[in-house]
Protein backbone atom coordinates (compact mmCIF):
# COMPACT_ATOMS: atom_id res chain seq x y z
CA UNK A 1 0.00 0.00 0.00
CA UNK A 2 1.29 3.49 -0.89
CA UNK A 3 2.25 5.88 1.88
CA UNK A 4 0.40 9.19 1.94
CA UNK A 5 2.54 10.66 4.76
CA UNK A 6 6.16 10.04 5.64
CA UNK A 7 7.78 11.57 8.74
CA UNK A 8 11.49 11.31 9.45
CA UNK A 9 13.11 12.34 12.75
CA UNK A 10 10.41 14.94 13.43
CA UNK A 11 10.97 17.04 16.54
CA UNK A 12 9.11 20.07 17.83
CA UNK A 13 9.40 22.31 20.86
CA UNK A 14 7.51 25.18 22.42
CA UNK A 15 10.28 27.57 23.48
CA UNK A 16 12.80 25.29 25.27
CA UNK A 17 10.51 22.31 25.98
CA UNK A 18 10.62 19.50 23.41
CA UNK A 19 7.12 18.17 22.82
CA UNK A 20 8.02 15.70 20.04
CA UNK A 21 11.34 13.90 19.67
CA UNK A 22 12.59 11.78 16.80
CA UNK A 23 9.23 10.78 15.31
CA UNK A 24 9.56 8.32 12.41
CA UNK A 25 6.22 7.35 10.90
CA UNK A 26 4.56 6.35 7.65
CA UNK A 27 0.79 6.62 7.18
CA UNK A 28 -0.86 4.42 4.59
CA UNK A 29 -3.24 5.87 2.06
CA UNK A 30 -6.80 4.91 3.04
CA UNK A 31 -6.14 3.91 6.64
CA UNK A 32 -7.59 5.17 9.91
CA UNK A 33 -4.71 5.91 12.29
CA UNK A 34 -5.48 6.72 15.92
CA UNK A 35 -3.13 8.93 17.96
CA UNK A 36 -3.33 7.98 21.63
CA UNK A 37 -1.32 8.72 24.75
CA UNK A 38 -1.46 10.60 28.06
CA UNK A 39 -2.11 14.32 28.27
CA UNK A 40 0.95 16.24 27.12
CA UNK A 41 2.40 13.36 25.12
CA UNK A 42 2.37 15.36 21.85
CA UNK A 43 -0.74 14.02 20.07
CA UNK A 44 -2.30 17.35 19.13
CA UNK A 45 1.06 18.83 18.17
CA UNK A 46 1.75 15.90 15.83
CA UNK A 47 -1.67 16.36 14.24
CA UNK A 48 -0.96 20.07 13.70
CA UNK A 49 2.34 19.20 12.04
CA UNK A 50 0.51 16.86 9.65
CA UNK A 51 -1.81 19.75 8.76
CA UNK A 52 1.10 22.23 8.55
CA UNK A 53 -0.28 24.31 11.38
CA UNK A 54 3.09 23.78 13.06
CA UNK A 55 6.52 23.48 11.46
CA UNK A 56 8.90 20.78 12.71
CA UNK A 57 12.02 22.01 14.47
CA UNK A 58 13.92 18.96 13.24
CA UNK A 59 13.32 16.39 10.52
CA UNK A 60 10.80 16.54 7.68
CA UNK A 61 7.31 15.61 6.56
CA UNK A 62 6.32 14.49 3.08
CA UNK A 63 2.82 14.25 1.61
CA UNK A 64 3.31 11.46 -0.86
CA UNK A 65 6.57 12.53 -2.55
CA UNK A 66 6.27 16.28 -1.87
CA UNK A 67 7.88 18.11 1.01
CA UNK A 68 4.90 19.34 3.03
CA UNK A 69 6.61 22.69 3.61
CA UNK A 70 6.77 23.37 -0.14
CA UNK A 71 3.14 22.65 -1.06
CA UNK A 72 1.17 25.86 -1.78
CA UNK A 73 -1.45 26.45 0.90
CA UNK A 74 -4.33 26.45 -1.57
CA UNK A 75 -3.22 23.10 -2.97
CA UNK A 76 -2.73 21.67 0.51
CA UNK A 77 -6.22 22.78 1.56
CA UNK A 78 -7.71 20.76 -1.29
CA UNK A 79 -5.86 17.66 -0.08
CA UNK A 80 -5.92 17.93 3.73
CA UNK A 81 -8.68 19.17 6.03
CA UNK A 82 -8.48 19.52 9.81
CA UNK A 83 -11.02 19.51 12.63
CA UNK A 84 -9.46 21.17 15.72
CA UNK A 85 -10.64 20.65 19.28
CA UNK A 86 -11.97 24.19 19.37
CA UNK A 87 -12.35 26.95 16.80
CA UNK A 88 -12.66 30.44 18.32
CA UNK A 89 -14.88 32.60 16.12
CA UNK A 90 -15.56 36.20 17.08
CA UNK A 91 -17.42 37.37 13.97
CA UNK A 92 -21.12 36.37 13.86
CA UNK A 93 -21.06 34.01 10.87
CA UNK A 94 -24.09 31.84 10.19
CA UNK A 95 -23.78 28.07 10.15
CA UNK A 96 -24.09 28.05 6.36
CA UNK A 97 -21.35 30.67 6.03
CA UNK A 98 -19.08 28.61 8.30
CA UNK A 99 -19.57 25.46 6.26
CA UNK A 100 -19.09 27.32 2.97
CA UNK A 101 -15.62 28.30 4.21
CA UNK A 102 -14.66 24.73 3.41
CA UNK A 103 -15.14 25.60 -0.27
CA UNK A 104 -12.67 28.53 -0.29
CA UNK A 105 -9.75 26.45 -1.67
CA UNK A 106 -11.81 25.91 -4.83
CA UNK A 107 -12.88 29.54 -5.38
CA UNK A 108 -10.64 31.65 -7.58
CA UNK A 109 -9.88 35.31 -7.04
CA UNK A 110 -12.69 37.41 -5.65
CA UNK A 111 -15.48 35.15 -6.89
CA UNK A 112 -18.35 34.07 -4.68
CA UNK A 113 -19.54 30.54 -3.96
CA UNK A 114 -21.51 29.03 -6.81
CA UNK A 115 -24.41 26.62 -6.95
CA UNK A 116 -22.11 23.58 -6.75
CA UNK A 117 -20.41 24.98 -3.65
CA UNK A 118 -23.78 25.47 -1.98
CA UNK A 119 -24.86 21.96 -2.95
CA UNK A 120 -21.73 20.42 -1.43
CA UNK A 121 -22.07 22.53 1.72
CA UNK A 122 -25.73 21.57 2.13
CA UNK A 123 -24.90 17.90 1.67
CA UNK A 124 -22.19 18.13 4.36
CA UNK A 125 -24.62 19.88 6.71
CA UNK A 126 -27.21 17.17 6.18
CA UNK A 127 -24.67 14.45 6.96
CA UNK A 128 -23.84 16.20 10.23
CA UNK A 129 -27.45 16.99 11.10
CA UNK A 130 -26.95 20.77 11.18
CA UNK A 131 -28.93 21.73 8.07
CA UNK A 132 -32.00 22.62 10.14
CA UNK A 133 -30.22 25.60 11.71
CA UNK A 134 -28.27 26.78 8.66
CA UNK A 135 -29.10 30.44 9.31
CA UNK A 136 -28.42 30.49 13.04
CA UNK A 137 -25.30 32.27 14.24
CA UNK A 138 -22.36 29.97 14.94
CA UNK A 139 -21.52 31.94 18.09
CA UNK A 140 -24.94 31.12 19.58
CA UNK A 141 -24.63 27.34 19.24
CA UNK A 142 -23.86 24.85 21.98
CA UNK A 143 -20.43 23.21 22.12
CA UNK A 144 -21.73 20.02 20.54
CA UNK A 145 -23.52 21.87 17.74
CA UNK A 146 -20.38 23.89 16.98
CA UNK A 147 -18.34 20.70 16.76
CA UNK A 148 -20.74 19.21 14.22
CA UNK A 149 -20.61 22.41 12.14
CA UNK A 150 -16.79 22.35 12.14
CA UNK A 151 -16.82 18.76 10.91
CA UNK A 152 -19.36 19.69 8.23
CA UNK A 153 -16.99 22.44 7.08
CA UNK A 154 -14.18 19.88 6.82
CA UNK A 155 -16.42 17.55 4.79
CA UNK A 156 -17.29 20.40 2.43
CA UNK A 157 -13.57 20.80 1.79
CA UNK A 158 -13.62 17.44 -0.08
CA UNK A 159 -10.03 16.61 0.89
CA UNK A 160 -8.41 13.18 0.66
CA UNK A 161 -7.02 13.39 4.22
CA UNK A 162 -9.05 14.25 7.31
CA UNK A 163 -7.27 15.19 10.55
CA UNK A 164 -9.37 15.31 13.72
CA UNK A 165 -8.47 16.28 17.28
CA UNK A 166 -10.90 14.65 19.73
CA UNK A 167 -13.90 15.04 17.36
CA UNK A 168 -16.45 13.82 19.92
CA UNK A 169 -15.62 16.54 22.45
CA UNK A 170 -18.83 18.14 23.78
CA UNK A 171 -21.05 15.57 22.04
CA UNK A 172 -23.64 13.37 23.72
CA UNK A 173 -23.60 9.60 23.20
CA UNK A 174 -25.98 9.73 20.24
CA UNK A 175 -23.87 12.23 18.32
CA UNK A 176 -20.62 10.56 19.35
CA UNK A 177 -21.86 7.35 17.75
CA UNK A 178 -22.89 9.31 14.67
CA UNK A 179 -19.44 10.90 14.31
CA UNK A 180 -17.60 7.60 14.56
CA UNK A 181 -20.05 5.91 12.20
CA UNK A 182 -19.49 8.72 9.69
CA UNK A 183 -15.70 8.40 9.94
CA UNK A 184 -15.98 4.70 9.21
CA UNK A 185 -18.19 5.42 6.20
CA UNK A 186 -15.83 8.09 4.85
CA UNK A 187 -12.97 5.63 5.09
CA UNK A 188 -14.74 2.59 3.63
CA UNK A 189 -16.88 4.28 0.97
CA UNK A 190 -14.73 7.25 -0.04
CA UNK A 191 -11.28 5.82 0.70
CA UNK A 192 -10.48 8.82 2.88
CA UNK A 193 -7.32 8.68 4.99
CA UNK A 194 -8.16 9.63 8.57
CA UNK A 195 -5.83 10.52 11.43
CA UNK A 196 -7.65 11.09 14.70
CA UNK A 197 -6.61 11.97 18.24
CA UNK A 198 -8.59 9.96 20.78
CA UNK A 199 -8.57 9.59 24.56
CA UNK A 200 -11.17 6.82 24.64
CA UNK A 201 -8.98 3.74 24.14
CA UNK A 202 -11.89 1.39 23.57
CA UNK A 203 -13.31 3.63 20.86
CA UNK A 204 -9.85 3.96 19.33
CA UNK A 205 -9.65 0.18 19.24
CA UNK A 206 -13.00 -0.18 17.48
CA UNK A 207 -12.47 2.61 14.93
CA UNK A 208 -8.80 2.48 13.96
CA UNK A 209 -6.82 -0.05 11.98
CA UNK A 210 -3.60 1.09 13.65
CA UNK A 211 -2.75 3.01 16.80
CA UNK A 212 0.24 5.23 17.49
CA UNK A 213 0.88 5.45 21.22
CA UNK A 214 2.92 8.51 22.18
CA UNK A 215 4.60 8.90 25.53
CA UNK A 216 6.72 11.89 26.53
CA UNK A 217 6.92 13.00 22.92
CA UNK A 218 8.23 9.73 21.51
CA UNK A 219 6.68 6.77 19.71
CA UNK A 220 6.14 4.20 22.44
CA UNK A 221 4.22 1.62 20.41
CA UNK A 222 2.79 1.45 16.87
CA UNK A 223 0.61 -1.34 15.53
CA UNK A 224 -2.85 -2.86 15.52
CA UNK A 225 -5.08 -2.27 18.57
CA UNK A 226 -4.26 -5.79 19.82
CA UNK A 227 -0.54 -5.09 19.54
CA UNK A 228 -0.69 -1.71 21.27
CA UNK A 229 -3.41 -2.09 23.89
CA UNK A 230 -2.06 -4.51 26.46
CA UNK A 231 -2.45 -4.28 30.21
CA UNK A 232 1.34 -4.03 30.64
CA UNK A 233 1.67 -1.19 28.13
CA UNK A 234 -1.19 0.83 29.59
CA UNK A 235 0.12 0.36 33.13
CA UNK A 236 3.56 1.61 32.05
CA UNK A 237 2.32 4.61 30.06
CA UNK A 238 -0.87 5.67 31.86
CA UNK A 239 0.10 4.44 35.32
CA UNK A 240 -3.21 2.74 35.97
CA UNK A 241 -4.44 -0.82 36.15
CA UNK A 242 -6.81 -2.12 33.50
CA UNK A 243 -8.57 -5.22 32.33
CA UNK A 244 -8.50 -5.79 28.58
CA UNK A 245 -10.88 -8.26 26.97
CA UNK A 246 -12.53 -8.75 23.59
CA UNK A 247 -15.43 -6.46 22.74
CA UNK A 248 -18.54 -8.66 22.53
CA UNK A 249 -19.56 -7.25 19.14
CA UNK A 250 -16.33 -6.49 17.28
CA UNK A 251 -13.82 -8.71 19.04
CA UNK A 252 -11.38 -5.80 19.25
CA UNK A 253 -9.72 -4.93 22.58
CA UNK A 254 -11.96 -3.35 25.19
CA UNK A 255 -10.23 -1.38 27.94
CA UNK A 256 -11.70 -1.15 31.44
CA UNK A 257 -9.91 0.86 34.10
CA UNK A 258 -9.70 -0.67 37.58
CA UNK A 259 -10.11 2.07 40.24
CA UNK A 260 -7.33 2.15 42.81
Amino acid sequence: MAFIYTLRDVGFRYESEWVLKGIDLTIDRGEILGLIGPNGSGKSTLLKILGRHRKPETGGVWLESEDLANIPLGTLARRVSMVPQELPVAFPYTVLEMVLMGRYPYIKGWAFEGAEDHRIARSAMERMGVDSFAHRLFTELSGGEKQRVIIARALAQKAEVLLLDEPATFLDLHHQAGIYRLLGELNRRDGMTIVVVLHDLTMASQLCGRLLLLNEGRVFRLGTPSEVLTEEVIDEVYHCRTVIDAHPTTGHPRVTVIPD
